[in-house]
């Protein structure tokens, strides 16, 4: 199917820990186009898996919309986000073994992971073409424990795409992984973006992960932080008309800094006013 388009508008989503209310995102708005392939980017906390599951229907956001393709997530029943999760749906968790049965080959995994979808009568590709597109059609019949790193990884990829999703969703899909099977895991992603039009969201930690993707998008402190275009970075101005700063800056300005905002020509400066 066509690659499925990204909506949020206000996207808040509050957890309850240890008593105390905690804010994983604080107003996300985001726009993904069908067929695009995104980077989300930031530290650890930031809300860059919060935001996964959410875009996943996993989560239901505190306050704030979701839409996927024409399905307004957060408002969607239970048994549509089943449906839409076995279908057009996929999300690939942190580590290849959260993503597989690990007693079963990965043509079995592809086969189970498919049930759903063809129980609903969908039309699939045959798992063994699934395997082939990953680069492990000569292993589909060996147990995972046979499998390196990065096979598993593979397995964990073709798994997600057995049921050609119209939204990939990754965390963190090439963690722990060496440059090859690194390198391996993101020509299969691109491989699915390019062939079928799939729309693929991924987290990473890796900046050479983050250099190659055509667009990324930084989290910082619950919000859009920033966007990246063909290695060039840039600040987000919010719905509400927050500015956030881009990393190397919030290091030279201190929280108090009185900033002004100057027309210069076509762009903007910044001049930090200095006590």
């Amino acid at each position: 199917m066509p690659g499925l388009e990204i909506r949020t508008r206000g996207l808040v989503h509050i957890y309850h820990a240890d008593g105390h209310d905690v804010a994983a995102l604080s107003g996300v708005d985001l726009h993904v186009t069908p067929g695009e392939m995104v980077g989300l980017l930031g530290p650890s906390g930031s809300g860059k898996s919060t935001l996964m599951s959410l875009l996943a229907g996993v989560l239901r956001p505190s306050a704030g919309k979701v839409f996927v393709g024409g399905t307004e997530l957060s408002a969607a029943p239970p048994r549509d986000l089943d449906r839409l999760r076995a279908t057009e749906i996929a999300l690939m968790l942190q580590g290849a073994g959260r993503n597989l049965l690990p007693h079963a080959t990965p043509d079995d995994n592809v086969r189970f992971a498919q049930h759903p979808a063809r129980r609903a009568g969908r039309p699939l590709t045959d798992p063994r073409e699934v395997l082939a597109e990953v680069g492990l059609a000569d292993h589909a019949d060996r147990p995972l424990s046979e499998l390196t790193p990065g096979g598993l990884q593979l397995a964990a990829v073709a798994v997600a795409i057995s049921t050609r999703p119209g939204l990939l969703l990754c965390d963190e899909p090439t963690s722990q992984l060496d440059h090859a099977a690194r390198d391996q895991v993101l020509a299969a992603l691109a491989h699915v973006n390019r062939t079928y039009g799939t729309t693929v969201v991924l987290v990473t930690h890796d900046p050479d992960v983050a250099r190659v993707l055509p667009r990324t998008v930084t989290i910082r402190d619950g919000r859009i932080g920033g966007e990246g275009r063909s290695g060039e970075e840039y600040a987000v101005v919010t719905a509400d008309g927050f500015l956030p700063l881009l990393g190397h800056l919030r290091e030279g300005l201190p929280p108090g800094t009185l900033v002004r905002i100057h027309e210069v020509g076509d762009h903007y400066e910044l001049r930090p006013e200095r006590p």
